[in-house]
């Protein structure tokens, strides 16, 4: 009797022809067969973004993977699309596991809106696929890389992409694990413990004005940098065990943006006036 191997689509942010993204083919390759597809074109910071406008042009692009030859999808959309276009334009059957990276820079925070790698992730987990955004910590100079002019070690990164893959073709994720967050950091090896984190309700980016105070029709620069409020950073966050333990830090992320509050207290908060008024 003939087994099916599980297909696992493979996305990154930065692009059809990311080195992040061979990385993670060559470390799962044997795990099931494989189905790349990518943005055409560097992509990060969009999010789960959707941009009305898409042609829909799906490329074969031939990339090589331990020595061979490889047809990889290059899309013209955003992460999220290539996950769509990947899903239900390409695969002929329903992917087991979407894994999003390897991404340059790291994505913990409340940032994580922002990434281009959690946003394809999460367009898999709307789509009833696990998701796996895996995001390594370089310095910012690579955040827009897309070809791998900068030389990256990707050992600890596949290594963990690697081991969570197999844990999610192998087990069904509990209720609410729509997708799990990895953020390695760039001096960790094989052999750096995970730890399992919250995600810290800090903004671990952040944007400022480049510019002095701007005359009326001036245009004004913004730019980004790591800014952590260490005193008020908790423990068990993203951030804390990324930047200052050192540790990879894994974070389960659900669809559910709902927020924690005591929703009966706020509703009667909300509806306050309107008792008064009767």
């Amino acid at each position: 009797m003939s087994v099916t191997r599980p297909l696992i689509l493979l996305t990154n942010d930065d692009g059809i022809h990311s080195s992040g993204l061979l990385a993670v083919a060559e470390a799962v390759c044997d795990l099931g067969e494989l189905l790349i597809a990518a943005p055409a074109t560097q992509q990060t910071g969009m999010g789960r973004g959707s941009p009305p406008v898409i042609d829909g042009t799906v490329d074969e692009v031939a990339l090589t993977v331990r020595g061979h030859t490889v047809i990889g999808y290059g899309i013209s959309g955003s992460p999220a699309q290539a996950v769509l276009y990947g899903v239900l334009a390409i695969a002929e059957r329903q992917p087991a596991l979407v894994i999003s990276g390897i991404n340059y820079g790291e994505n913990v925070g409340t940032c994580v809106t922002i990434s281009g790698t959690v946003g394809a992730a999460l367009q898999a987990a709307e789509l009833g696929i696990p998701g796996l955004a895996i995001s390594l910590e370089t310095d910012r100079s690579y955040h827009y890389e897309s070809r791998g002019e900068h030389r990256v070690e990707w050992g600890a990164a596949t290594h963990a992409t690697r081991r969570f893959a197999e844990v999610m073709l192998g087990h069904p994720m509990p209720f609410d694990v729509d997708v799990l967050k990895i953020d390695v950091p760039d001096d960790a090896t094989p052999q750096t413990p995970w730890r399992l984190t919250r995600q810290s309700r800090q903004a671990y980016y952040e944007i400022y004005r480049t510019d002095a105070q701007p005359a009326a029709g001036m245009q004004v620069g913004l730019d980004y940098r790591i800014n952590v409020d260490w005193e008020t950073l908790e423990p068990d966050s993203d951030i804390y065990a990324l930047a200052r333990d050192r540790v990879i830090a894994v974070t389960p992320l659900s669809q559910d943006l709902t927020s924690r509050a005591d929703l009966g207290e706020l509703e009667r908060m909300l509806r306050g006036d309107e008792k008064r008024k009767t």
